[in-house]
């Protein structure tokens, strides 16, 4: 009975709503360093400044906490639903095309920046939502509220305060990951590994290994140097495994630093291997360059010394093939979350120790008894310690609760298409709350460049959006206890 207000509401504001997103993302929000009264730079300060002068100017009523949140209330009254959304943004590259990142443009129906996709423009979906609400006069026995955070990128530090303050709400939703709904994601263990090795280097043997520098990444690079093994020997048996496996060994004489030490009738050779990067929750969608770097060390007629017995354990239990946790004994599957994934995306090795980090994401159902002590025990066979790093749970709400059954529904009437509750290997913004759910506001058809160059937003569906929360705002306020 209000759709169709609140569709000509949204749809008379759609120039006003696009300047909105072109201030908000202007202002470069990347975390800084701290400072008085800005724990997360000037940057995110700057950007909920400008924030809270928006809600403010739409007739919200406002709170800052301590330029960690600010956040915009509908009304006075009891609290039925909060929004979850962020203005920090992840850093940026030379590499830009369309644009410049802090420089919003509108090409072909899109508009490109920095935030316009994660997550500028979302949270200007849900202000102007809750504005078409306030604006239209519709009747409401809850409030909303929309939260607006400042470090979403870098920890979450930001909602650990508000909440160190405030209750979460009956219902929360993020308009920062997908369409129709993510009500489940998995957990994560980023396991961190460490062995020492007494003995030393062993002729031939590894020098150094390095590969990866986020837990989160499938690594893309890695760089080992060899000494005492002839260049030709290592070259044929990279050829051969690089056809294999579709990664490239580019193997050549080490420079002099990485050959000091050894004399001239020594060969040191260094090898640079290129895979393909992905995210870590998907790992099987990328050529993992460090453990092809152990498959391919594995393969070399090297001495076994400690150190080399180590690589060689890793090669074993974390097998470039195996994505899953197969070899670590932990593999499962569960119906609604899916299966266990293991990404190796860190290490740093030399013949006297060796530290490294692998994150893996965990379906319903895992726990510290059957995942992560099953894990550490492998590995300590080896004489390889797993540290004793926590373990974040998997976090579901029902796909049949009634929230769920209502975003769905709020999906379902703009878009015409029949949604089902989806999971995620990824965490979003929601993790920790009991009951919140990511909903919007990326669709599974278009890739958005988030976190890349050339980030954008579809304009129509930003604005589909806010339709689809502006409906979702007043059911779950006016039909949910």
């Amino acid at each position: 009975m209000y759709k169709q207000r609140i569709d000509e509401f949204i749809d008379s504001r759609r120039e006003e709503m696009l300047r909105d997103l072109e201030m908000l993302v202007r202002i470069d929000s990347r975390a800084g360093e701290a400072a008085e009264g800005k724990p997360f730079g000037e940057g995110p300060a700057e950007a909920l400044a400008a924030a809270q002068e928006l809600m403010e100017k739409y007739g919200l009523r406002t709170t800052n906490y301590d330029n960690y949140v600010v956040t915009g209330d509908l009304s006075d009254q009891e609290k039925g639903l909060d929004i979850l959304a962020h203005l920090d943004v992840v850093p940026v590259t030379d590499d830009w095309t369309v644009t410049q990142p802090f420089e919003p443009k509108i090409v072909d129906g899109r508009i490109y920046g920095r935030g316009t996709a994660d997550d500028k423009g979302p949270a200007i979906a849900a202000l102007y939502a809750i504005r078409a609400v306030r604006e239209l006069g519709i009747p409401m026995k809850k409030s909303v509220r929309l939260i607006l955070g400042s470090d979403e990128e870098c920890g979450s530090g930001d909602l650990k305060h508000y909440y160190s303050i405030e209750q979460e709400a009956p219902y929360t939703f993020t308009p920062d990951a997908d369409f129709p709904v993510i009500n489940i994601e998995k957990g994560r263990l980023e396991g961190e590994i460490v062995a020492e090795f007494s003995n030393g280097l062993q002729l031939p043997g590894v020098v150094s290994l390095t590969s990866g520098d986020k837990a989160n990444v499938v690594p893309q690079k890695a760089h080992f140097v060899v000494a005492g093994l002839d260049e030709t020997v290592i070259a044929e048996t990279a050829a051969q495994l690089g056809g294999q496996i579709g990664v490239s060994f580019c193997v050549k004489a080490a420079d002099e630093k990485e050959a000091e030490g050894f004399g001239p009738e020594v060969p040191v050779i260094s090898v640079d291997v290129r895979g393909q990067a992905a995210h870590a929750s998907t790992p099987q969608e990328g050529k993992n360059a460090l453990t092809a770097a152990l498959r391919l060390i594995s393969e070399l007629p090297l001495a076994v010394d400690e150190g080399q017995q180590a690589l060689d354990a890793l090669n074993e239990l974390f097998p470039y093939e195996d994505t899953c946790a197969r070899a670590l004994g932990v593999a499962c599957e569960e119906e609604h979350s899916g299966a266990l994934t293991m990404c190796f995306s860190i290490l740093s090795y030399t013949p006297q120790r060796m530290s490294g980090t692998f994150d893996a994401r965990l379906p319903i159902g895992c726990t510290a008894e059957n995942t992560r002590q099953p894990i550490a025990d492998r590995l300590a066979e080896h004489g390889i310690t797993l540290k004793d790093t926590p373990m974040v749970h998997p976090h579901c709400v029902p796909g049949d609760s009634d929230f769920v059954k209502i975003l769905l529904e709020s999906y379902e009437r703009y878009t015409g298409i029949k949604g089902e509750p989806l999971s995620t290997g990824g965490g979003t913004y929601v993790h920790n709350l009991e009951r919140g759910v990511a909903f919007g506001c990326m669709t599974p058809e278009v890739d958005n460049h988030m976190h890349g160059d050339d980030e954008f937003m579809v304009i129509d569906t930003l604005i589909m959006s806010a339709k689809i929360f502006a409906d979702a705002i007043v059911r779950i306020c006016n039909e949910l206890d």
